[in-house]
């Protein structure tokens, strides 16, 4: 595979992979969406289901890496990394590139779900107000507001289409989730090459796209399941640079770590690989 193909099958694949995975979350999340409220299950799916797709096209022109992590394992599998840089490139481009057109298909979501949500808040205050100066029952119809984690900035109401965050945000134990769960999508990968046939047939592309599906139900539940550092990255960028109102933080103070979780695992799987099967 030439640089040039590669630069452009990750690209091509990684922005696929990005606005299907991000459209099926911003189709649960956005109020006015035909899909709002479906669920983890639906977002799990789809997400599967957005790998399959971005792999199956990529795949003759850069072998449908699309993530810096998987890159990381085949290149220690194979001991070769001249290429590793394009790889990259590519996924971080093609991810910015989805989520860029992702916001497209959902603009006019987004700006209805921002209005209604600023309205929501500034409502609330009122209540809380007029609580405060007497009206115990309006107090307590606005319900109290918990206090975030010193020093978090907010990620603001629409964060989770473009990128991960944490249920609980414990630094330790977000970064091993993502690194344990990446460990087992890229090995599961890398065990597909000892397997004759599967990657001549394309069927290891649906297996890995069940994979995702799997790690999804399993392990999503604590990060978000990030499992790729372009995937969260690319995205994350892009949200801070939208000209969304009312969006909130981009969560910054969190970005690192669906980067340095997954390309540990990455390196982990490489590992094993070359313990266990080499």
């Amino acid at each position: 595979m030439s640089t040039s193909d590669i630069f452009l099958g990750e690209v091509i694949g990684t922005a696929v992979l990005i606005l299907l995975g991000g459209g099926v979350v911003a189709g649960v999340v956005l109020k006015h969406s035909k899909a709002f409220n479906a669920g983890w299950v639906a977002i799990t799916f789809g997400w599967g289901f957005a790998v399959l797709t971005g792999a199956y096209i990529s795949s003759n022109l850069s072998g449908a890496h699309l993530n810096p992590a998987v890159t990381v394992g085949i290149a220690m599998k194979e001991n070769a990394w001249d290429k590793v840089p394009y790889y990259f490139a590519g996924q971080l481009i093609g991810a910015m590139l989805g989520a860029f057109l992702m916001w497209v298909c959902y603009k006019d979501h987004f700006r209805a779900h921002l209005t209604e949500t600023a309205e929501e808040k500034a409502e609330e205050k009122v209540a809380v107000a007029v609580g405060a100066d007497g009206s115990d029952e309006v107090a307590a119809n606005a319900g109290p507001k918990a206090p975030g984690p010193r020093g978090v900035e907010d990620p603001g109401p629409v964060l989770g289409i473009f990128s991960t965050g944490p249920a609980i945000r414990n630094p330790l134990s977000n970064i091993l989730t993502e690194t344990i769960a990446t460990t087992v999508l890229v090995l599961a990968i890398l065990a597909l090459g000892l397997t004759e046939g599967l990657a001549v047939s394309g069927t290891g592309i649906l297996i890995v796209a069940l994979v995702v599906v799997g790690l999804g139900l399993s392990l999503g539940g604590p990060t978000g399941y990030a499992i790729n550092p372009a995937r969260d990255l690319g995205p994350r960028i892009v949200h801070a640079l939208l000209p969304l109102p009312n969006k909130g933080g981009s969560d910054w103070g969190y970005a690192w770590i669906p980067v340095v979780g997954p390309l540990l695992g990455g390196v982990i799987a490489g590992g094993i690989y070359q313990l266990a099967f080499a």
